[in-house]
């Protein structure tokens, strides 16, 4: 990124001359300070609702396989449970996640209603848009499960029933969305993230009734179909509306308005346009990836290669590899998004690097060294998480193989998620698509190419490593394109030679901004000190695997973070640092 130091940092910068340009720097430099605070309790509010929401999304797994086992009656349910969120995130969510929060900032600022009015509308339509889809999706219901699946006679039946019951949560999904947004553009960010807590638990209270009653897993009479079709529903219902007493703390009041025409809605709905395509690309990436990894398990089986080296151990590893990207970069980018959209609608193209520079050292703070424990304690963590049941010895080596192979490209994946939302603060969508393609065709080209070239065992390490190698493409490319937009004004009017001379100066310092700004020294500082941390991490993790998988985890974590620890002084990690002192801090606190 451009020469920019994050809010926090109190790295001097260059000398200037003067008592009052000093005085100016320091207030500036105080006030940064002070911006930082809220955004790191927003984003650590967020992080442990985050936390909460998966644990019982946990016990919600674990008692709905108690509930319905592994068999055909399972699988409908999952199907008709998943097919809402697919329809969803296909046709709105890209769209509704990224897009409002900038135009509401924008409009709370130029409008002389403080946005009221635009916000209203923007809703209104939405609204309608979600009523008409799910209306839509619940008349096509058969024709969506037959698209998904092979199923035929009591089979497709019960998937149907499943999926009408549960195809109203796309309207639910949707308002909450909207309502979130309302909520993130007035920094109001917990609740959206602790009201998935309350849809697990009553979502574990139904499973909990029907084991309770009538529970048998085999066959389910149409009543317990619809109780348990319309329980999982009542919970996505239950999310939405724990969001209204935030939405009255906000003083926010939703009055339906239909004068669209002239108000100004064009902008945000081409910019969801660009998103849905957006959405639309990755979504043919993944079902590429999806169909050689399926075909690259059936070769594995024909050759009678022991693990399950296909898609299901691409998507166990895949699972786990994002958690920390969900728990850390999701909650700071989302609290620090209306700040950047403010700055954005300002002009201050100066407080939107700042702001995208301090992201990217605290989240590399912590996705770092999260990115070296997936890689140097992977078999460990694998065993712990899935070695049970019918999950044997040699399909745990191929989930932690296409773990350490996904494990790099967090931290890439990391940074390109808060570039990302740098555009999205300045109301443009057609880039991150454009920049995307990248992602998505390195993907899906570099997969093929592992699934063919590599034997059969090594397929999906080989993609999961392919889709490392994409993001890190994607991330230097977005990385140079996001600087050049927030690159200073072009040199005064000039003539001839001296024009062009100012434009070539221009671009040099374009180039040197991305590779020697403070950021980048601060994430190439990161480097030897994660070399250090997987050589000990795994090192600590073999020596005392005769332990366990659990005792070795944790050993291989702990020596992770130690290695960090040592290194953090030497290499001036700042952010690394204040990390570990805050959780030593909070250690202190609990044992008194």
């Amino acid at each position: 990124m451009s020469e920019v130091r994050p809010p926090t940092s109190d790295a001097p910068g260059r000398p200037v001359n003067g008592t009052a340009a000093t005085a100016t720097a320091a207030a500036a430099a105080a006030a940064a300070a002070e911006t930082a605070s809220p955004v790191l309790r927003s984003g650590a509010l967020m992080a442990v609702g985050s936390l909460v929401s998966r644990a019982t999304g946990f016990v919600r797994s674990a008692v709905v396989a108690a509930a319905l086992g592994v068999g055909a009656v399972a699988d409908g349910y999952a199907v008709g449970n998943t097919v809402p969120n697919i329809v969803y995130t296909l046709l709105l969510g890209g769209a509704l996640n990224a897009v409002f929060v900038p135009e509401l900032v924008r409009a709370a600022k130029e409008h002389e209603d403080g946005g009221a009015a635009y916000t209203d509308r923007l809703l209104t339509v939405c609204t309608v848009a979600l009523l008409l889809i799910t209306a839509g999706a619940v008349l096509a219901a058969p024709a969506i499960v037959a698209a998904y699946t092979g199923y035929g006679g009591a089979q497709a039946g019960t998937t149907v029933a499943f999926a009408r019951a549960c195809l109203p949560q796309i309207f639910f999904l949707g308002l909450f969305t909207l309502l979130g947004q309302v909520l993130g553009a007035r920094s109001r960010f917990g609740a959206m993230m602790w009201a998935p807590v309350l849809n697990n638990v009553v979502v574990i209270a139904v499973f909990g009734l029907y084991l309770a009653t009538a529970a048998t897993g085999r066959t389910l009479t149409p009543g317990e179909t619809a109780l348990l079709g319309w329980g999982t529903t009542a919970g996505i219902v239950a999310q939405t509306l724990a969001l209204l007493p935030s939405l009255r703390a906000a003083r926010f009041r939703w009055r339906p308005r239909f004068d669209w025409r002239g108000s100004g809605l064009s902008r945000p709905l081409r910019s969801a346009g660009w998103l849905v395509l957006l959405v639309l690309s990755n979504q043919i990436a993944y079902w590429v990836v999806t169909r050689l990894a399926t075909w690259a398990g059936q070769r594995a089986a024909a050759e009678g290669i022991g693990g399950g080296a296909g898609f299901s151990a691409y998507g166990n590893a895949y699972l786990l590899w994002a958690v920390p990207h969900g728990i850390v970069t999701v909650s700071l980018v989302t609290a620090l998004l209306p700040r950047m959209s403010r700055a954005a609608a300002d002009g201050d193209t100066a407080g939107v690097r700042r702001d995208v520079a301090y992201a990217l050292r605290t989240t590399a703070a912590a996705v770092v060294p999260a990115a070296c424990v997936l890689g140097a304690v992977a078999g460990p963590i694998m065993a712990v998480v899935f070695q049970y049941g019918r999950t044997g010895p040699d399909d745990i080596a191929v989930m932690a193989g296409a773990l350490t192979a996904f494990a790099p490209g967090l931290i890439a994946f990391s940074g390109q998620y808060v570039l990302s939302r740098a555009f999205y603060a300045l109301s443009d969508t057609r880039t991150p698509f454009l920049l995307n393609l990248v992602i998505a065709g390195l993907n899906a080209g570099l997969s093929a190419v592992a699934c063919l070239l590599l034997p059969a065992r090594w397929a999906v390490t080989g993609m999961a490593g392919a889709y490392s190698v994409a993001l890190c493409a994607g991330w230097a490319v977005t990385a140079y394109v996001l600087d050049r937009r927030l690159s200073g004004p072009d040199p005064g009017p000039g003539r001839g030679r001296r024009r062009k001379q100012g434009r070539r100066r221009k671009r040099r310092r374009g180039r040197r901004a991305v590779w020697r700004s403070p950021t980048a020294a601060a994430q190439a500082r990161l480097l030897p000190a994660a070399a250090l941390a997987v050589l000990s991490g795994h090192l600590v993790a073999a020596r005392l695997a005769f332990l366990g998988p659990l005792a070795a985890a944790g050993a291989g974590t702990a020596a992770v973070l130690a290695a960090f620890a040592v290194a953090a002084r030497p290499l001036r990690l700042t952010e690394v640092e204040a990390g570990l002192g805050a959780v030593l801090r909070a250690l202190r606190r609990l044992r008194k």
